[in-house]
């Protein structure tokens, strides 16, 4: 632990030396920051614009900040968005822009790599937003939904809410809002790593192994994280 308290939503944590910042924090797969996206559509290519961001900075395993902000996407949402995720054209017309919230959120990642539930659609918003204001981040994406195909393959299904359900971790909200999914991702990914320190007996568990263990066949995750013990 830094040290760090715990960072509300809105609040931006402010990091001192992200080079070595980076370097500490890349290591392990227990300190990263998990994200979610609410966003207008499916398909930044198309138009589609983020309309709210929610995000859990994780430090050893403990929550150490939060970041959560509705950003004004520039256009009407649809009924199909307002009622699943809750979120209205009312709200957002008097939510900030999306490339200022963007600006706050970069710092908050600054130094972290980032983990999402289906992470190949928050990366493309992520690069879409920071890229209409010209911003970069240094982190490395994994996923929590690939991770979860290979962990916990008699699960029903892979969606966030079926997981949690079929791990039995404890809900108290609705998903669907980016801060609550955020919140239940980051409890399925600890009860992940624990579930493989426990089975293979490995103390740390390192950020690069999950993104290898994303990509691995189903029937090789026994024999990869076998052979790190």
């Amino acid at each position: 632990m830094t040290g760090s308290s715990c960072v509300t939503a809105n609040e931006v944590a402010t990091n001192t030396n992200t080079d070595e910042q980076m370097s500490h924090h890349g290591a392990a797969a227990d300190t990263v920051v998990i994200l979610d996206f609410e966003t207008t559509g499916l398909s930044p290519g198309e138009g589609d614009r983020g309309i709210e961001i929610g995000a859990v900075k994780i430090e050893c395993g403990q929550v150490i900040g939060r970041f959560q902000e509705l950003m004004y996407p520039g256009q009407r949402i649809s009924g199909f968005i307002e009622s699943h995720t809750g979120i209205s054209n009312e709200m957002l017309a008097k939510a900030r822009p999306c490339g200022e919230v963007m600006r706050d959120f970069s710092e908050f990642i600054q130094g972290f790599n980032l983990v999402a539930h289906n992470a190949s659609f928050d990366k493309r918003f992520l690069d879409a937003e920071f890229s209409r204001v010209s911003i970069d981040y240094s982190g490395q994406f994994s996923c929590s939904m690939l991770a979860a195909r290979r962990l916990c393959q008699h699960s029903p299904n892979h969606q966030l809410g079926s997981l949690v359900a079929y791990l039995n971790i404890p809900m108290d909200g609705v998903l669907h809002r980016a801060l609550y999914d955020s919140e239940m991702a980051a409890k399925l990914w600890l009860v992940m790593l624990s579930s493989i320190k426990e089975q293979y007996g490995l103390s740390v568990i390192p950020f690069k192994l999950m993104q290898k263990l994303t990509k691995t066949p189903r029937h090789a995750v026994h024999a990869l994280l076998k052979g790190c013990c």
